[in-house]
């Protein structure tokens, strides 16, 4: 997808884009590079939009780590079955991810260990925020981690209130700068 259909799902879809263009590789990098691929039995991945995030999980997953990403926008969505439809062990759903837990049962998946989210919580509608984080905490059950990024530390607070130990680093080279929150329990 060019940037210019980017930003045409940005203007149709504001709430639920929330940038006006894909992530860097860069912060892709720093969304990333915690995880322990080595030790992973599943991941899932919130709004992966033109799926940045997902090649590099891909990458350097195993084949036996079950991946499951969640995009709600169809036109999104429909670029990511294409670009990866042959992948092993990837699970690409087209849905909100506070259905999240209906895709667990479905795959009969007990544990997660990381959650990886691209969705622009600073847009999102308060409720449905808190309808993510709080299923988010509940699927993790203190053990596994949550990483996002934001724009802006706006929603800090917020993501206190689920989350007790919170690491932060600045990608500077992203447009527009964001932070990478690395969220525990």
């Amino acid at each position: 997808m060019d940037i210019r259909n980017f930003i045409k799902q940005y203007i149709k879809n504001p709430k639920t884009v929330g940038a006006v263009a894909p992530s860097s590789e860069k912060l892709a990098y720093k969304m990333v590079e915690n995880i322990d691929f080595s030790r992973v039995d599943c991941i899932v991945e919130y709004g992966p939009g033109t799926g940045v995030f997902t090649e590099k999980i891909l990458n350097k997953k195993k084949d036996s780590t079950i991946f499951i990403s969640i995009e709600y926008n169809e036109q999104f969505y429909n670029i990511l079955r294409e670009k990866f439809q042959n992948r092993t062990n990837f699970i690409l759903v087209n849905d909100s991810a506070e259905n999240l837990k209906d895709y667990l049962k479905k795959y009969n998946i007990s544990k997660v260990d990381y959650i990886v989210s691209g969705l622009p919580f600073a847009s999102l509608p308060k409720d449905m925020s808190e309808n993510i984080l709080t299923i988010t905490k509940e699927i993790l059950k203190g053990k596994g981690i949550f990483i996002t990024f934001q724009y802006t530390l706006l929603k800090m607070k917020l993501f206190k209130m689920y989350f007790g130990r919170i690491k932060r680093k600045r990608v500077l080279l992203n447009l527009p700068p964001a932070y990478v929150l690395e969220c525990k329990n």
